[in-house]
């Protein structure tokens, strides 16, 4: 298989948290699966181009990532990637484990030592941060981010657009 492009879009420290995932991920030949990774920010002299030109440039890509850690915004963003019929990944470090009956939908990252359990169901465009623990039978909707450390309890149900701060535990059954 060819590697593929993504568009990053933000390049704030959550992009660099996404860049080293997008480096432990392979394909099925061990090779790299994203040769080429390149940001969209207002700000940043590392980006390509502005968020005004997502369509224009985004275009060029097979794949882009919202790499925005505001849920709002990151929604906002999201919702305008999915207009335009972009390919949206979900990326997952090698080190997180993901139940086989679990979904996790397109827009989301699994960052390192995350766990989540089986038939947990994490909706379009989360965070699940480092060493998170997402129990058996949890749903979290849709732009949430669960911080590091967090814990949901096995049950448990976390609300569109909820951030869990780091070691937080949400009640569950």
């Amino acid at each position: 298989t060819m590697s593929k492009s993504i568009l990053l879009v933000g390049a704030g420290g959550h992009a660099f948290v996404i860049t080293d995932i997008l480096h432990t991920m392979q394909d099925s030949n061990d090779r790299p699966l994203y040769g080429k990774i390149d940001f969209l920010d207002d700000a940043s002299e590392l980006a390509v181009g502005k968020l005004t030109e997502l369509e224009q440039i985004g275009r060029n890509y097979d794949e882009v990532f919202c790499c925005i850690g505001n849920n709002q915004f990151r929604k906002e963003l999201l919702e305008k990637v999915e207009r335009l019929e972009m390919k949206v990944p979900v990326l997952v470090h090698p080190t997180a484990y993901i139940s086989p009956s679990a979904v996790v939908k397109a827009g989301t990252v699994v960052e390192p030592g995350a766990i989540i359990n089986s038939n947990s169901v994490i909706e379009e465009g989360c965070i699940i941060s480092p060493g998170a623990i997402v129990d058996h039978n949890v749903t979290i909707g849709k732009y949430c981010h669960i911080n590091a450390g967090a814990i949901c309890k096995a049950g448990a149900v976390i609300p569109a657009g909820t951030k869990l701060d780091a070691g937080e535990i949400a009640k569950g059954y």
